[in-house]
């Protein structure tokens, strides 16, 4: 089926103009500047589906660098069908699933196992990290680098006892380790530490108002900086993943272009939304690891973001049953679902003024397609994907349980309305999402890889 997406404001390479976006079988065939009149549009594009994109966004559908969509084995929370159909009703055309999982993706046959069930059940574009280990360095090292986005390590506590913290596993991975190396940075020291006093003063499980003192700001700082010294040394190809604080955000360069950086630095939606202040309303819905902070570290993630410090914009989406969500900074699990309403939300951030729209595209999917090689993905381009995300920006969407599509059912943004709402969503020229609808989609689902680690885009954005 050719189709026409006709006459919407493209938001795309840094620009936003009036154009159109046709698309032949999977992929974009041109992207057209300029009004056409409907006349014209019929005549040149005959045979085609044409849609009338008249007042709404055009952008490439996001590239979400972490998420959790807990298959296998922590399927009561979520699973790969239906956090990806909560992913592409929110713009989200490709993912990238965490390791913590049951068994984790710590090995090939995790790690294949994973990507025969997205085969056959996921909505959108996948990709899965393989998890390093105290003990697995040598295995991670025989993986084929076509078949993952790179390596996660927990340098902090983590799901399914992923810490990795032998000093000789950490130099294997930073020194042999070719793909990018994402890495979870809290000091599991320091936190154990903050963690004995808080409950010598508050008890077993101290108030949710305390866990960014537990999991504090120089539990961050510490960790990271050490992560980037060890980088340094051996010329690491890393990515810190969810930053959460001011102080280290300043640890990151902006001075060289993304195509060649070693070292960035990603940041999450929670993190630009909340601040410690909404734990008095939120309470553990909001609890996050790494924790949400002040204010003043929300501001200096956005100056991040805006000034190229920060180079990826993520969801870390990770439900959990309300029921696991009881209690308080210790008790209560850490992480929820986002992935439906991120880019509700840095739309919302762009009509307050703390992000220009020609951002949004630039860190949610051309820096991650150029972070993770991901091939002819991230852009509107002819010859690339037809990976598209349709805004209306004059249509509201109130956050409510009845549009929730994760399958734990809540979310941290209901009683919100957001101004924005997601259209439409095409992946692989298909359209998944439609006006609050999800359509039926090809058996297996239609997008069986998302990249491969084989070279950047021939023209990589600038």
């Amino acid at each position: 089926m050719k189709k026409l997406l006709l006459n919407g404001t493209i938001v795309n390479e840094g620009r936003s103009y009036i154009g159109s976006i046709a698309i032949e079988g999977d992929t974009i065939s041109a992207v057209l500047e300029g009004k056409l009149s409907v006349e014209v549009a019929y005549r040149r594009f005959e045979g085609y589906e044409i849609t009338d994109c008249t007042g709404l966004l055009l952008l490439p559908g996001l590239i979400d660098d972490q998420v959790h969509f807990r298959t296998p084995g922590l399927t009561h929370k979520g699973d790969i069908a239906s956090e990806s159909r909560a992913a592409v009703a929110g713009g989200v055309t490709s993912y990238m699933d965490m390791p913590n999982t049951k068994p984790p993706t710590i090995d090939y046959e995790a790690l294949m196992a994973k990507r025969d069930y997205a085969a056959e059940h996921s909505y959108g574009n996948y990709g899965f990290f393989f998890g390093g280990t105290n003990t697995n360095c040598q295995e991670a090292l025989k993986i084929d680098t076509r078949l993952i986005p790179g390596l996660k390590l927990f340098l902090g506590s983590s799901t399914g006892n992923m810490l990795v913290d032998d000093e000789r596993a950490l130099d294997c991975f930073f020194s042999e380790f070719p793909l990018p190396i994402a890495i979870h940075s809290e000091s599991e020291t320091i936190i154990r530490q903050n963690k004995a006093r808080a409950i010598e003063q508050w008890g077993e499980d101290p108030p949710i108002e305390y866990h960014p003192l537990i999991r504090s700001e120089e539990a961050c700082y510490r960790c990271t900086a050490e992560a980037l010294e060890r980088a340094t040394k051996y010329g690491t190809n890393l990515h810190v993943l969810h930053l959460s604080t001011a102080k280290e955000t300043a640890l990151f360069d902006a001075a060289d272009p993304m195509e060649i950086r070693r070292i960035t630095a990603e940041v999450c939606i929670h993190h630009l939304w909340f601040n410690d202040g909404d734990y008095a309303e939120k309470g553990t819905l909001i609890k996050w690891n790494p924790a949400i902070k002040t204010e003043s570290d929300r501001e200096a993630l956005l100056e991040g973001v805006r000034t190229g410090r920060i180079s990826v914009i993520a969801t870390d989406h990770a439900p959990h049953l309300l029921s696991e969500k009881q209690g308080g900074a210790l008790k209560a699990a850490s992480g929820g679902p986002l992935a439906q309403f991120g880019l509700l939300v840095l739309l919302e951030l762009v009509g307050r003024g703390e992000l220009p729209l020609e951002l949004i595209p630039t860190k949610t999917a051309h820096y991650p397609a150029l972070r993770f090689a991901v091939q002819k993905r991230g852009f509107l381009r002819p010859g690339y994907y037809a990976d598209i995300v349709v805004v209306n920006p004059e249509c509201p969407t109130a956050v409510t349980k009845d549009v929730i599509l994760s399958k734990c059912g809540w979310s941290p943004f209901e009683g919100t309305t957001f101004k924005h709402s997601v259209e439409a969503t095409y992946v692989n020229g298909t359209c998944v999402y439609k006006r609050g609808e999800l359509l039926d989609v090809p058996s297996p689902a239609m997008a069986p890889v998302s990249y491969t680690h084989l070279t950047l885009p021939t023209t990589p954005y600038v």
